[in-house]
């Protein structure tokens, strides 16, 4: 029941970054959105649905959302060349299943997936695995030769 509270309520920056309300267009604010149901053996459909808000289409970093965060949001493509050429997979996986704990992330901005990928299938945790195993095969193609 915990997992569908925070799958209702936390998910929000990492989905979708709108305009809302009567702010203006100079003023845009991040708006929190339930998690939505995407296919888990597309990494691709996981990360333009979840990630590309705040990390961008490309994975710079330069999603909609990004320029409300407290922090910005981690270039993906980097990864692997700030890890010494190699792509940090079991990191990225653990980012995604416990959230962020570095300092480079610096705020809790970016939501914890493990809990919020439970809640699309009432804690099948195999599904979990497989969401998140896809999601960081597809990050892994983002990076810079």
């Amino acid at each position: 029941m915990v997992y569908r509270i925070i799958g209702s309520i936390a998910v929000g920056i990492g989905l979708l970054a709108l305009v809302s309300g009567p702010a203006s267009a100079q003023d845009p604010q991040v708006k929190k959105e339930p998690i939505q149901q995407t296919s888990a053996t597309s990494g691709a459909e996981m990360y333009k649905t979840y990630c590309a808000a705040c990390h961008g289409k490309s994975g710079r970093g330069d999603g909609p959302a990004a320029a409300e965060l407290k922090v910005p949001p981690t270039d993906l493509t980097l990864l692997a060349k700030n890890n010494g050429g190699k792509y940090p997979e079991d990191k990225v996986a653990a980012t995604l299943r416990f959230g962020a704990k570095a300092p480079a992330h610096g705020t809790p901005d970016m939501p914890t997936w493990g809990p919020l990928f439970r809640s699309l299938k009432q804690g099948d945790d195999s599904m979990v695995n497989l969401r998140i195993s896809n999601l960081v095969k597809y990050i892994k193609t983002l990076q810079e030769q």
